[in-house]
């Protein structure tokens, strides 16, 4: 995880210096200075939007009885596409950008908790809402959870 965060940290920076050089020397410094400013503020007028599209999804579905669990994950996707987006550069800036269109997000969200989860051994099916395997023969079965519990206060 560590080797991870060190390469992460020591790539994006010469990624953006490379790419600021490139633009600057094809567009002009001021230019690219310009540019920078305007992906900042586009993606912080989207960020806005897309967060509160995220809060009104966590509010219907906690109005459904449901976990809003994925919704959450967005939330702190969108937190750090927001820091990508207000990070000078033109990578980060695209990184933030595709972490603004909903499709992109979730698909990425959904990959990494496969990911972390098949990581661990747990066996994976995802489904679409209304495309599970309780919907197959248009019937809702009930739900079951089996567990055990065991009361330590006694």
């Amino acid at each position: 995880m560590f080797r991870l965060l060190f390469v992460f940290l020591l790539t994006f920076p010469l990624i953006e210096i490379y790419l600021l050089i490139r633009v600057g020397s094809a567009v002009g410094a001021g230019w690219t200075v310009f540019l920078c400013i305007v992906t900042a503020v586009v993606g912080a007028a989207l960020l806005r939007q897309q967060g509160f599209s995220t809060v009104s999804r966590v509010q219907a579905s906690i109005a459904r009885g449901q976990v809003p669990a994925l919704e959450m994950l967005e939330g702190a996707l969108l937190l750090v596409c927001g820091m990508f987006l207000l990070t000078p550069g033109f990578f980060t800036d695209t990184l933030g950008f595709l972490g603004l269109i909903p499709p992109v997000r979730r698909a990425f969200l959904l990959w990494v908790a496969r990911r972390a989860l098949q990581r661990d051994g747990v066996e994976v099916t995802l489904y679409r809402q209304g495309q599970g395997p309780e919907d197959s023969d248009h019937r809702q079965r009930p739900r079951i959870i089996d567990g055990q519990a065991k009361r330590e206060d006694e």
